[in-house]
């Protein structure tokens, strides 16, 4: 598979253009799931990197289409831009369907880590813009909470990401701490949001946040499939864009969430 940058016209309205790759797994079928994919370390990282991501690697290996839109590129890393454009990019998918799949395949957002935080957001804006159009979120390891104290953030040391995360947050959000589609956590109206799957680890710094945001979910009555990795299955290996024994159980998780939707 080699998925290579360019800019993708959906709609001249959006401007600039979302510079997008397209990762087109082999095994995807006419109605295959098309999923936006949001990198992490987007919040500070502005260098996308030629490199493919693995979590956007094997959704598609999988059976999706899946296109990774850089959000980044045009907005700063900044709160609304990123989020907007990320927005934009989703909405045009949502009327381009039949270009990557057919007018029957279910369209999906994803994110890890920053891109989670940002996907998050999107499925909150397409409930109130695009309602019906999501068919879910896929959130791994999310970045949720911008006062990352959490009992788990304790542990982010040891996977040498504070600083990061810290100078991220502020970096992205701004004077903005407030708005829920910035901070899901604190969005108090979160019924009627697309299905979500969201994935976490025993040993993830973020596990406590994103564990809180999923319970939240279901507790407004969203369809929510939560899965947990061992520690030993080197999860946090994501945060480097690595790979680890995890990467099998998130494709059969994948697959079993979109069957679930059918």
């Amino acid at each position: 598979m080699t998925a290579q940058w360019e800019n993708i016209v959906f709609d001249r309205s959006v401007t600039p253009p979302v510079p997008m790759r397209l990762y087109d797994g082999t095994r995807a079928g006419k109605a295959a799931p098309i999923v936006l994919y949001l990198r992490g370390r987007a919040f500070l990282d502005r260098d996308r990197g030629e490199a493919e991501r693995p979590i956007a690697k094997a959704l598609a290996e999988t059976g999706a289409v899946v296109l990774e839109a850089d959000y980044a590129i045009a907005s700063q890393n900044m709160f609304p831009k990123a989020m907007d454009c990320a927005f934009q990019a989703l909405a045009c998918l949502s009327g381009k369907r039949k270009q990557f799949g057919s007018a029957k395949s279910p369209l999906f957002v994803a994110g890890d880590e920053a891109g989670g935080n940002v996907a998050a957001g999107v499925a909150l804006k397409a409930r109130d813009l695009l309602p019906g159009e999501l068919k879910g979120q896929m959130l791994f390891s999310p970045m949720i909470d911008p006062k990352m104290t959490s009992a788990s953030f304790r542990e982010a040391d040891k996977v040498g990401m504070r600083e990061q995360w810290s100078d991220g947050w502020s970096h992205y959000i701004g004077s903005f701490f407030q708005h829920p589609y910035a901070a899901p956590c604190l969005c108090s109206r979160l019924n009627n949001l697309a299905p979500a799957l969201i994935v976490t680890s025993e040993d993830d710094p973020l596990r406590d946040e994103v564990i809180a945001y999923s319970d939240r979910l279901k507790a407004s009555g969203v369809t929510v499939r939560q899965h947990v990795f061992s520690a030993d299955c080197g999860w946090t290996s994501v945060y480097k864009e690595g790979t680890g024994k995890w990467l099998p159980s998130l494709c059969s998780e994948f697959t079993g969430f979109v069957e679930t939707l059918h």
